[in-house]
């Protein structure tokens, strides 16, 4: 279903952004960087690492949040259209589902190293990077508390 809405979308010339990430505990960067994604397109996809995903990759203690709960604070956000799970360590397969017209990934990436940008310039999409914002994020939050 959610990729045959976001065909509805392009069909509407509507320029279509993807960004992806585990969006544990949401912070102004995340804010920022969704901000971001609106202003370069028309229609903005999030993929999001399910509980799985991010244990692999964060460790046995993450997520701080469950994914429906993730989920539906990203979906309550103005500048996200659509909110889609993915089960694997990289959103490469729905990145290459999705076929954005501009991939975003923030400043703590090069471009080089984030995942899917050869796909999407392949076939004229475009590659952002949102500067990052000094100390903001989920990692340095949770540290932060633990210190508490």
């Amino acid at each position: 279903m959610s990729i045959k809405f976001i065909e509805e979308e392009r069909r509407k010339n509507k320029k279509i952004v993807f960004t992806n990430g585990c969006f544990d505990i949401i912070h102004i960067g995340h804010i920022e960087l969704l901000r971001f994604c609106k202003e370069n397109g028309d229609f903005l996809v999030v993929g999001i690492n399910t509980d799985e995903s991010i244990k692999k990759i964060k460790g046995t203690k993450r997520p701080i949040f469950p994914l429906e709960e993730r989920k539906k604070i990203l979906e309550s956000i103005r500048y996200v259209d659509i909110v889609i799970p993915f089960d694997e360590e990289t959103p490469i397969n729905l990145i290459k589902e999705v076929r954005p017209d501009v991939l975003v990934k923030g400043g703590d990436w090069k471009e080089n190293e984030i995942v899917g940008a050869d796909f999407v310039k392949s076939y004229g999409g475009r590659v952002l990077i949102f500067p990052y914002i000094h100390g903001r994020s989920t990692t340095k939050i949770i540290e932060k508390m633990e210190m508490l």
